[in-house]
């Protein structure tokens, strides 16, 4: 799964890697090291026309749901099953997004304990989750957009590490992922595999990334342990 990631780029960093025009982005972010579910988080659409840079809350809330509870349960969804569940049915056909990233953790069980992990790439650079997003309208008319990101079966880096990863798109294939003219799930269903492991690195993180209360350049400083 991928319940914890980083993007510590500046604003003008974002657009200029997605080249988004400054009047279709956020008018403001900051790096942030220990991003968790339920969160605002930073995605990438094509609304049809532009490609734009906004914020939805992590945790897919379908449009048909009767409230936002499921959100929180909903943080991702698996690749095989995404053109049979209905929570991602449609979204997987017609509501994509990129959701940027500089690394992600994932726990490693120990006899006694859990070792956290940050993966990134090798390169240093910024690289995109593959993720869905929906927009739910509560009774009294206010909107809520969310968003999930997509795993996939693990490569050999992480397999010791976690049975399941983040779909992390090659750069060449976002286009073709939010292109809303792309209505062949099985096409898109090609993208969705393990990133090479030989392009990846995990390090060893302190245990100061389990609590989402810290956020701060010391959660991807990599220890000993």
């Amino acid at each position: 799964m991928c319940g914890r990631y980083s993007l510590t780029v500046t604003l003008e960093e974002l657009m200029l890697r997605y080249q988004i025009d400054a009047a279709l982005a956020v008018p403001y972010h900051h790096p942030q090291y220990n991003i968790a579910p339920t969160q605002l988080v930073v995605s990438v659409i094509h609304d049809g026309q532009n490609f734009r840079l906004g914020e939805l809350r992590w945790g897919l809330v379908p449009s048909w749901a009767k409230d936002e509870s499921m959100g929180s349960r909903m943080i991702n969804a698996r690749s095989e099953t995404l053109k049979d569940k209905p929570a991602y049915k449609i979204p997987f056909a017609r509501k994509r997004c990129l959701i940027p990233a500089d690394g992600f953790y994932e726990w490693q069980k120990r006899e006694n304990s859990k070792q956290p992990y940050r993966i990134t790439l090798r390169s240093g650079s910024m690289f995109s989750f593959a993720g869905l997003y929906d927009t739910w309208i509560a009774p009294d008319g206010s909107k809520t957009s969310t968003c999930t990101i997509i795993t996939t079966t693990p490569n050999s880096l992480m397999a010791p590490i976690h049975n399941r990863m983040p779909v992390i798109l090659k750069p060449e294939d976002e286009m073709k992922w939010l292109n809303r003219q792309e209505i062949t799930t099985s096409s898109l269903q090609q993208l969705l595999v393990p990133y090479p492991a030989e392009a990846m690195q995990a390090d060893p993180v302190s245990t100061e990334v389990n609590s989402v209360r810290n956020d701060s350049p010391s959660c991807i400083v990599k220890s000993s342990s």
